[in-house]
């Protein structure tokens, strides 16, 4: 753009200066043609066209046309035409328009000069431009407006403006024409310069109504050939005339509107309409004198739309149908109405709740109450109509009840399966009540059902049978155990007392024995436990509960005594006075293996304390005797020699298997001699005769009697000592085998050093083991020992 400016100013420059050059020279110049050369074109000639030779028509040399600088020189115009310097030839550089250049006027030049130098000639050349129809007429506006009343009376004239023709002469605007109508056509008029206007004719009434524009073509036409035109539109707008009342879509409308609708919700869209138009056609809503107040109040009529919205609350129950008359009037002078006839009926909707009410609600029941007693009476109720107001009532379904309708809307509850206090106290019963409604709606309400206990539940221990362990020698006094049981009943259905059911074991009560606390179950030993003396108990607690009548169970208890290490044990055999030595008498030509002695003790604890081990504690020669650490045997592992002293002292010790362990000893004084005793190896077996073990029989029972009386002596001393001490003082267990027991008990400490402390010690030991023996007196006068098998040893061994 810049340098397009550049050189179009450069060019201008130029042209002045040129013309001030030419100026001078033709100030001085004689040779200046001042005849005119004249050439007329049409408009509108091609880029390049030849318009004429100037170097024949100017009398021109062809071959000095570039050496005198030939050039073409427009006044006033653009550089429409040059000149060519090879040919001489002048022609068209750009098209030129007759309209642009002339506008108007009739007649159009342009004029031209010829410039030469070497010598200065200049030659005035002028060009007519000749006008063709290349223009056709033109409408000043594309759309002509007209506003009519419909009230206009037919042969009513309206000007219409004229067209344009930019060409002159006979192919200016010649005529006009008008599209075919039934209610205008046009006369065509000329005026004082000799153009062409038209002007519009009424020819029948309008009627905005039905028309209310008229859209119409005028066409100008050119007297060309071919003739040119130009059209417009010519747009008739119908002025209307109050003439017409407005008119509702319908008379008689009926509307159903839902109840409790909001406020301002649109309940019908009144629709009425006038065919006029402006203020003609604008119109009020009104309600007519026939609208009840009652209606005017629930519903609001906008006067501007028309439009019905609720104004008030709607509710079925108490209002169905509202009956209103609407006025349509229209604004003009003198205004014209019409009317429309509303119903609106109120529709039903779910929008109240079912309703319950508890009639009679029996509430505590107890627990053992019949099947199909009545618990309450419900009647339930809706306020809506049709399935909106059809209700159903229901109860979850794990509960022992059901319901019964009794009569319409009325419901009893009953009990439909038995009911259990200890494993549901109570129950919240929902009544749940639910119309038919869409969505449907509901209401509930809880009760309580409150049980009351019976006793129909005995108490139960968690075990069946008891085994308690007690350690013998315990505290009179001592907590053994707790016995509990339980009741799942209530209060005094509830409350346990706890009984020692009386037996009597070896005439002593239980009761004498243990006690048991009534309210807790707490069982306390009443007297210290021997084991040596009792070793179990078999008894029965029994807890019976407060109700009435009352219930009760009983569970067995077995009291198991434990034995403590607290019985040392007592050497029998060789038996001797407390404190004092057992003198035996050997040969000394016993053999290698022989049965010298025989230490026995016994142990009144239990199988694992009384378990006895024998061990030398102290021997003259070590070499010359062995020990059988489990029977007590005592015997030579060699034979004696010379070197061998005459008497042997052995200490052995009985050690029992108890924690810790208790012990007892014994010394055995041996005295070898020359002479052979043979107590041993003499010894026979011979059964015994009646009489003998008969005699044995009466010394076992007047042994047995002794031991009684004097454990009954023990016991009589021993209650006289806890009445006067607060720590009773233990008795002398008696041992397992009466017999010995009684032994132990009475027999006075003296020393065995004859033949019959042997025999008594072979005695004890030997009926120990379930035999018996007899003394007897060889043939040669020697006291002969047999051993008799009792029938126990016997069967023991088959």
């Amino acid at each position: 753009m810049t340098n397009s400016h550049t050189r179009r100013v450069s060019r201008t420059m130029e042209s002045y200066e040129r013309y001030v050059i030419l100026a001078i020279i033709f100030s001085f110049a004689r040779y200046t043609s001042a005849s005119v050369t004249h050439y007329s074109i049409p408009e509108e000639m091609k880029e390049g066209s030849v318009v004429a030779n100037l170097a024949t028509d100017l009398t021109l040399d062809l071959k000095t046309l570039n050496q005198r600088k030939m050039r073409l020189d427009i006044i006033g115009n653009k550089k429409y035409l040059d000149v060519n310097k090879e040919t001489g030839e002048l022609y068209v550089v750009e098209k030129i328009d007759r309209e642009y250049i002339c506008n108007t006027k009739s007649s159009c030049y342009l004029k031209l000069e010829v410039i030469l130098d070497n010598p200065v000639r200049i030659f005035n050349i002028e060009v007519e431009i000749l006008d063709i129809n290349d223009n056709a007429p033109q409408f000043r506006r594309d759309a002509i407006h007209l506003d009519i009343s419909e009230a206009t009376a037919k042969g009513e004239r309206f000007s219409l403006s004229n067209a344009v023709d930019p060409d002159v002469g006979s192919i200016s605007v010649k005529t006009y024409h008008l599209s075919e109508s039934e209610f205008f056509n046009i006369e065509v008029q000329t005026g004082r310069d000799g153009s062409k206007f038209a002007d519009l004719i009424l020819k029948k009434t309008l009627d905005r109504e039905q028309q209310p524009v008229h859209n119409l073509i005028l066409t100008a036409v050119d007297g060309g050939t071919p003739a040119r035109s130009g059209t417009a539109s010519v747009i008739v707008r119908v002025l209307d005339t109050n003439d017409n009342t407005p008119t509702f879509d319908k008379e008689n409308l009926n509307v159903k509107v839902m109840e409790n609708s909001p406020i301002g919700s649109l309940v019908v869209d009144l629709n009425a309409t006038d065919l006029d138009e402006g203020s003609n056609s604008d119109i009020t809503y009104s309600y007519s004198l026939y609208t009840s107040e009652k209606t005017q109040e629930t519903f609001n009529l906008n006067p501007a739309t028309g439009e019905i919205t609720v104004k008030g609350v709607l509710n079925y129950e108490d209002f169905r149908i509202y009956d209103m008359e609407v006025i349509a009037a229209d604004k003009g002078a003198s205004s014209l109405t019409g009317q429309c006839t509303i119903k609106i009926l109120v529709e039903d909707m779910n929008d109240n709740h079912p309703e319950i009410s508890i009639k009679s609600f029996q509430s505590p029941v107890t627990e053992n109450i019949e099947l199909d007693t009545v618990i309450a009476v419900v009647s339930v109720s809706d306020k809506d109509s049709g399935d909106n107001g059809i209700v159903d009532l229901h109860i979850p379904d794990n509960m022992p009840f059901k319901l019964r309708e009794s009569s319409d809307n009325y419901y009893e509850l009953v009990v439909s399966e038995p009911l259990d206090r200890e494993k549901v106290p109570e129950y919240d019963i929902t009544f749940t009540v639910t119309d038919r409604g869409s969505p449907p709606l509901s209401d509930n309400e809880t009760m309580t059902l409150e049980l009351l206990d019976v006793n129909d539940n005995v108490p139960q221990f968690p075990q069946s049978f008891y085994t308690i362990r007690v350690m013998e020698n315990n505290a009179p006094g001592a907590l053994l155990s707790s016995l509990t049981a339980f009741d799942p009943d209530l209060h005094e259905n509830q409350y346990l007392v706890y009984f020692i059911i009386e037996k009597e074991i070896a005439n002593t009560s239980m009761s004498m024995l243990f006690s048991i606390n009534p309210e807790n179950g707490n069982l306390y030993a009443l007297k210290t436990f021997d084991y040596e003396i009792e070793k179990e108990f078999l008894f029965h607690i029994e807890a019976r509960d407060s109700g009435s009548p009352p219930l009760s169970s009983n569970v067995t208890v077995h009291i198991i005594i434990v034995d403590q290490n607290d019985n040392a044990p007592v050497i029998v055999s060789p038996w001797r006075a407390h404190g004092s030595v057992v003198e035996e008498k050997i040969p000394r030509s016993t053999d290698k293996g022989s049965l010298i002695a025989k230490v026995i003790a016994l142990d009144t604890d239990s199988v694992h304390n009384s378990r006895i081990t024998y061990q030398f504690l102290q021997v003259t020669d070590a070499t010359l005797f062995s020990l059988d650490q489990y029977n007590g045997e005592i015997r030579t592992m060699r034979m004696f020699s010379y070197r061998d002293p005459r008497h042997q002292r052995l200490v052995v010790v009985a050690k029992d298997n108890g924690e810790p362990a208790l012990s007892a000893t014994v010394t055995i004084k041996l005295t070898t001699m020359e002479t052979a005793v043979k107590a041993y190896s003499d010894m026979t077996e011979e059964p015994l005769e009646y009489d003998i073990f008969s005699d044995i029989n009466l010394y076992l029972v007047i042994g047995l009697g002794s031991v009684s009386f004097l454990l009954l002596i023990t016991i009589l001393v021993t209650i006289v000592i806890k009445c006067q001490k607060p720590k009773p003082s233990k008795a002398a267990p008696p041992s397992r085998n009466s017999v010995i027991s009684e032994r132990n008990s009475t027999i006075a400490d003296s020393t065995l050093v004859s033949n019959d402390a042997y025999w008594y010690s072979l005695f004890l030991a030997e009926t120990r083991k379930g035999k018996l023996v007899v003394r007897q007196t060889s043939a040669k006068g020697l006291q002969v020992h047999c051993v008799q098998h009792t029938e126990r040893d016997r069967t023991d061994r088959h």
